[in-house]
């Protein structure tokens, strides 16, 4: 793989995205008790691992966005904006709020909520567990800090579309990015009737403009200087790996942005026989039926699926962590 290079010397951002689906894909009809083995088995023999992460793989850890989850914790706002509008956390993102103070009203909880507030979650240090021996490398699309909570590396993390504990020019004059925990902090402790106080809206120190998350959700997305970093470093992973056997272990990647890392595995795994694909997905674990043995898609409970893959690589069999299981239980 070839990367151009941009400003200052970081590769271009483009060459890692691929907008080309399979035309062959299939739900594999093997025992679930045999992908396990396999994974495991793959992940084990492989040079290295790279994880590509989602929205399900959070999801599936418990930072759910719709639900009970959000009736409870945002009662006040459903109360007030309208149940219609107000149906889980991603579509309030998105909610045409009226005022500055309404906007971060809500920003601020929602950050703290699926940011700052949850630990590391089981699914992710149990991912660790299974490549923390290993040379690896996470690119995900997630927003919410779990991989850098559970123990990864920072300098092998590569979170492509920004960080709910970061807030930007919203007209991106410039490209920096600003931590904003103490700032949500106050904002939470301030809110009153779903509004924080006009004195905590955060205000551009270049242009004087309004501020906004930082979140990939239109063309002022700023990627400042730590995630072209970020992205460097990973253009360098895959560049030192190419020749060597590299399991991609997707997690969680659906079809909403497909180009990130769903269809560049693909790619990857269709122009290297020495890769292998690992798909985790609860409802599209779809794999090109091309790639033969080089290809597992596990549907179902991902969080379970981790769990046993974790056993399975640390025990070196599935099926021998379930017998023995069985044998030790109480009559």
């Amino acid at each position: 793989m070839i990367f151009k290079k941009i400003r200052k010397g970081h590769i271009n951002w483009q060459d890692f995205l691929c907008s080309i689906p399979a035309r062959d894909y299939v739900f594999q009809k093997d025992a679930y008790e045999d992908q396990i083995d396999r994974t495991a088995e793959y992940i084990r023999n492989a040079d290295c691992v790279i994880i590509g992460a989602g929205a399900g793989a959070s999801t599936a850890a418990g930072i759910q966005y719709g639900g009970k989850r959000f009736t409870d914790n945002f009662a006040e706002f459903i109360k007030k904006y309208g149940g219609h509008y107000m149906t889980d956390m991603y579509a309030a993102g998105f909610y045409p709020y009226p005022s500055e103070e309404a906007k971060w009203g809500y920003w601020s909880k929602h950050a703290l909520m699926n940011r700052f507030d949850p630990p590391a979650l089981p699914l992710y240090t149990e991912l660790y567990d299974i490549v923390k021996n290993k040379e690896y490398f996470v690119l995900t699309t997630n927003v919410d800090y779990q991989f850098y909570k559970a123990g990864f590396d920072e300098q092998r993390i590569f979170a492509t579309q920004g960080d709910y504990g970061k807030i930007q020019c919203q007209k991106a004059c410039h490209p920096k990015t600003y931590n904003a925990e103490e700032l949500f902090h106050k904002m939470d402790e301030a809110r009153k009737d779903c509004l924080i106080p006009s004195e905590l809206v955060p205000k551009c120190p270049v242009c004087g403009g309004n501020m906004a998350m930082n979140l990939r959700c239109d063309n002022y997305f700023v990627e400042d200087e730590a995630w072209h970093e970020a992205a460097d470093r990973y253009a360098d992973f895959l560049e030192q790996n190419k020749d060597k056997k590299v399991v991609l272990l997707e997690l969680g990647v659906g079809f909403n942005t497909p180009i990130i890392i769903r269809f560049p595995f693909e790619k990857m795994v269709r122009e290297n026989s020495s890769y292998s694909l690992i798909r985790l997905n609860m409802d599209e674990a779809v794999v090109p039926e091309s790639f033969g043995k080089r290809a597992i898609g596990i549907g179902g409970d991902m969080a379970r699926a981790i769990t046993d893959i974790k056993e399975s690589v640390l025990s070196g069999s599935y099926t021998h962590v379930r017998a023995h299981q069985t044998d030790s239980s109480p009559l």
